[in-house]
């Protein structure tokens, strides 16, 4: 989910945290909870600062072992140190426990769009994701704020989230109903052998999908319950170019991250290009569609790695080509 998703839930627990009624009748203990529910709904997503280190470390982190089974306990107790150093409780066992909550609510909700994590690592290094909420669902927040509004104007607020979360749980159980008629009508418009695979988008009414046969892809909307493809692209076999263009980090961290990369390669006056993109995320921007996630090599006519990209463009090739410089000359660690 997104950032603010994540702050809100984080209050919600607090909310929900009053039907302990150690946690209602506890002098300060309330507050605190609050604080470690806020804390832990975010702290899964510090691994947000490996940016500094380029868009390759980011991406190969980001939702990685900073969401994986260890994290969650190492987050639970480095919030938990942090609140008892600043705010000592008594009955820490239940401060502790809505912290863990707090983290485990976060991974576990992130599993629901299309990014998922990695949260079996360091056990499974596979991503989960299950393709249900899109990254930011209104009705999610909206529930969220109202409650927060209700809770001001005097409401119980643990039976008041207890009553929202239920919502909400039924709400997913509708999504993933929803996924699955998406699915089952793909299958029934297009009638191709092979992996079916729907995205939600910030329409509720509206999928992508994915479709992958033995000699293609197919990338299309759908819209109603008729499925249209907009691009076909054949996989390619491994060329030598491509082999050579897989060695550098960057393509490795945007390979590490997806199952749905597509690689094309083109000729330029300075050798070639090659480019993966992630056949998830299609966007169209001055009337031109394009694939925002990508990662690209620039190899000289020699196939030595003169510059590379990995990241997202949002303004199409024009904000691509001012990442990369056939002229430059890297070396791969």
């Amino acid at each position: 989910m997104d950032t603010a998703t994540h702050f809100a839930m984080g209050f919600g627990l607090a909310g929900l945290a009053h039907l302990d009624p150690v946690v209602a009748q506890t002098p300060g203990l309330a507050e605190a909870v609050m604080l470690g529910t806020v804390i832990g709904s975010q702290a899964p997503d510090l691994d947000g600062f490996t940016r500094i280190f380029g868009s390759a470390a980011y991406i190969r982190h980001h939702r990685g072992l900073s969401h994986s089974i260890p994290a969650l306990i190492v987050w639970t107790l480095a919030a938990f140190g942090l609140i008892q150093a600043i705010m000592p409780q008594a009955a820490w066992g239940h401060l502790l426990a809505w912290i863990f909550l707090a983290v485990v609510l976060h991974v576990f909700v992130d599993l629901f769009n299309s990014y998922g994590t990695q949260c079996l690592s360091p056990f499974k290094r596979k991503w989960i994701a299950w393709n249900m909420i899109f990254i930011f669902d209104p009705l999610i927040f909206v529930m969220h704020l109202l409650g927060f509004m209700l809770w001001l104007g005097g409401a119980e607020p643990g039976t008041l989230f207890l009553s929202i979360y239920l919502c909400i749980a039924a709400y997913y159980v509708l999504r993933f109903k929803a996924r699955n008629r998406a699915i089952e009508s793909v299958k029934q418009s297009l009638r191709l052998p092979g992996t079916y695979t729907v995205f939600p988008t910030h329409s509720w009414n509206q999928w992508t999908f994915l479709v992958k046969t033995e000699q293609h892809w197919h990338v299309g909307e759908l819209h109603g319950g008729e499925a249209i493809v907009l691009d076909t692209f054949a996989i390619k076999p491994e060329t030598e170019m491509i082999a050579i263009a897989k060695q550098d980090p960057k393509v490795k961290a945007f390979l590490s991250f997806t199952s749905y990369a597509h690689v094309e390669v083109k000729a330029h006056d300075f050798g070639f290009e090659v480019r993966w993109f992630d056949l998830r995320y299609r966007a169209r921007f001055q009337g031109k569609s394009h694939y925002m996630f990508v990662a690209v090599v620039y190899l000289d006519k020699s196939l030595q790695i003169r510059d590379s990209f990995t990241g997202w463009i949002h303004r199409g090739e024009e904000q691509l080509a001012k990442k990369l410089d056939p002229e430059k000359e890297i070396q791969l660690s």
